[in-house]
């Protein structure tokens, strides 16, 4: 096989990372209109959007260490009917229990088997441009806000939240099912057809207990909690928050998309950047960034400042996302980073699960997000903090020219 074709599995894993994560984070956009026509609270509401990411970090674990055994095309396969399946079923729900239940654990589950097969899978398809690689299949979750936001915010102003939902999970049948059949296995080995010596982890020998155990992951994981605790709840409530600031409806939900579009251009700058100077230097100063940008949104409320800010928030949380996976590749090898990499993710996911209950019981409390940001921009500190202690990379052997 032809390793231009590890250009395909770019595509199909950019496609299938959009339409799950814009899927389940599409519920920011219903999380209004399904209040006022259930009398449901935000909070419960949100809840559904913090079992997602419970159920991710359990279901990102299990999926990578399936991946690593059977291949990423089954796992896919199975996400992709799940998810549409998932998306059909919440949208018929009459009760907050059932939303919670169905939305929350199923759609978590299913879009959860995305993310750490196709980046193991990815990784294992590039020896040069790694982290731009890694970088353009994260981009589809950049893509999300701007595609998957929209159109359920069309759908809801035109029918009505319900309607929008169903239709929604018929669309993550039809894109999903054909991007499947183009997963593939990479060549082996992959070296032998590039000329380039594939670089050799640190960690590559080691089990996956070892792994777990080890100080390269504890680093790497708390990393990645407190990153996404970090940023999970300013992205779940910002179209509320910026509602609430006295933005148009459309206005708000067009501010998420700024966010995507400049996530995805904060992907392929950080990707090109962790190439060229090394990944823990700017996934620190990433970090760092992250927390002032969401200090900084105390202290606006018009439409142009948060489209400044939005810039520079997506491209930040954007950029550092897909550093992970590089440095885990990096500290333990190809053979395990299903497995270790979804236990990475795990750890993200619950990160993520805080912030959309967190936003939600703050302004259940409060009657506004002030608490939110405060308490997301101290914890942002605290994941640059963290960044810092990674230990060394292991050294690679020389590539080839």
């Amino acid at each position: 096989m032809n390793l231009s074709y590890r250009w395909v599995i770019v595509a199909a894993g950019a496609l299938m990372s959009c339409v799950a994560i814009g899927t389940m984070f599409s519920l920011a956009i219903f999380l209004e209109p399904m209040a006022l026509d259930t009398g449901w609270s935000r909070a419960g509401i949100s809840s559904a959007m913090t079992l997602n990411f419970l159920v991710m970090g359990l279901g990102g674990f299990a999926w990578g260490a399936l991946s690593d055994r059977f291949g990423a095309r089954i796992v896919v396969m199975i996400g992709a009917v799940l998810l549409g399946l998932a998306l059909v079923l919440a949208s018929r729900t009459s009760s907050l229990l059932t939303f919670q239940i169905t939305y929350g654990v199923l759609v978590g589950l299913a879009a959860s088997a995305f993310f750490a097969p196709m980046i193991a899978l990815t990784t294992a398809w590039f020896t040069t441009n790694r982290g731009l690689a890694v970088s353009l299949v994260s981009a589809g979750m950049g893509v999300a806000p701007m595609t998957i936001s929209p159109f359920a915010r069309w759908l809801i102003s035109a029918y009505e939240w319900r309607a929008a939902m169903f239709d929604i999970g018929i669309l993550a049948w039809v894109l999903l099912l054909p991007a499947v059949l183009l997963v593939r296995q990479p060549p082996k080995p992959v070296s032998s057809n590039t000329g380039i010596a594939e670089p050799t982890a640190g960690g590559a020998g080691m089990n996956v207990g070892q792994a777990l155990r080890s100080p390269q992951f504890i680093v790497l994981g708390l990393t990645f909690f407190a990153c996404c605790a970090a940023h999970s709840g300013p992205i779940f409530h910002m179209v509320s928050y910026a509602m609430l600031c006295g933005v148009a409806p459309m206005a708000a939900v067009s501010i998420y998309s700024v966010e995507g579009l400049a996530g995805l251009g904060g992907r392929l700058l950080y990707g090109m950047l962790a190439d060229r100077l090394g990944v823990k230097p700017v996934l620190v100063a990433g970090l760092a960034i992250q927390a002032i940008v969401i200090a900084a949104y105390l202290s606006i409320s018009k439409l142009e400042q948060f489209y400044m800010l939005a810039v520079i928030f997506g491209a930040t949380y954007g950029g550092v996302m897909p550093l992970y996976a590089v440095l885990a590749r990096e500290y333990f090898g190809q053979r395990i980073l299903g497995t270790v990499f979804g236990a990475a993710t795990m750890l993200s996911s619950l990160g993520m699960a805080l912030g959309p209950l967190a936003g939600g019981m703050v302004f259940d409390a409060y009657a506004n997000y002030h608490w939110l940001f405060i308490g997301s921009a101290l914890i942002g500190l605290g994941a640059a903090g963290i960044a810092i202690a990674f230990p060394p990379l292991p050294q690679r052997e020389l590539q080839a020219a």
